[in-house]
């Protein structure tokens, strides 16, 4: 079926108020792609951006299972919708790895995203080790089993496989590996969620740059791109856009 490519960026720990010119350079580039375009800065810049942004949707990093509460410097899903967000990232391997996150604890947040109006845009992926012992399809597959609530659909979940070790170093996997990885996701779902599962983008992350943004949009069954570093610079980001849009 056709999906709409989506390119995704995640700022990460990136990015002050001077930094939102690049969203204003990115829209004045490309004011009509054909392709949803999302940004998800640090929490800080959610409602300036949001507010800022004519074409680009805005999302946020991380959430909390719960709505509100006493949870020093964490931010509800509920918070994030109310500062213009429309999506949130869950379960990034960098949550996962940093404090600890369990699938249990990222399908919470997906549940929370979705009671909040949000996309939840849910994370898995192997590390290294676990793709050189063979257990990379394996892996993934438990990860999407404990992390994707039931009820996932295409306007409330994307599905984003960022291989671990691919993320930040330059390392990319082939595209034969990619295809087999996202094939398999897409029946995973499918065998979980029925017919639905045809209608859930899944992203490709892990050094996605505009060089091969491209080749990598073309592969089956990636529906965009979850983007680290090269989405930081309007350059940088405006060429995996192109990409998506003609893809």
């Amino acid at each position: 079926m056709g999906r709409r490519k989506l390119a995704a960026g995640n700022w990460k720990m990136n990015g002050v108020k001077a930094a939102l010119g690049e969203i204003t350079a990115l829209e004045a580039a490309h004011p009509a792609p054909d392709c949803d375009v999302l940004i998800c800065p640090p929490a800080t810049l959610v409602a300036a951006m949001a507010d800022a942004a004519k074409v680009i949707s805005v999302g946020g990093q991380d959430c909390h299972a719960a709505a509100s509460g006493a949870h020093t410097g964490d931010i509800a899903a509920e918070l994030l919708a109310d500062a213009g967000a429309s999506a949130v990232i869950v379960g990034h391997s960098e949550r996962r790895a940093d404090h600890g996150e369990t699938d249990a604890d990222v399908n919470a947040k997906a549940q929370a995203a979705w009671r909040a109006g949000l996309i939840a845009i849910i994370c898995v992926g192997e590390t290294e080790a676990q793709r050189d012992a063979g257990q990379a399809l394996a892996v993934v597959g438990g990860q999407m089993a404990g992390s994707i609530p039931q009820g996932a659909t295409g306007a409330n979940t994307v599905i984003a496989y960022e291989p671990v070790w691919a993320i930040g170093t330059g390392k990319v996997p082939t595209l034969a590996d990619i295809a087999q990885m996202h094939d398999h996701m897409r029946a995973v779902l499918g065998a979980s969620h029925g017919a639905e599962a045809d209608a859930v983008r899944f992203l490709y992350g892990g050094s996605v740059k505009p060089g091969n943004a491209a080749e990598i949009f073309a592969v089956s069954n990636v529906d965009g791109a979850l983007v680290g570093g090269a989405s930081l610079k309007a350059a940088d980001f405006g060429g995996i856009v192109a990409a998506a849009s003609e893809g």
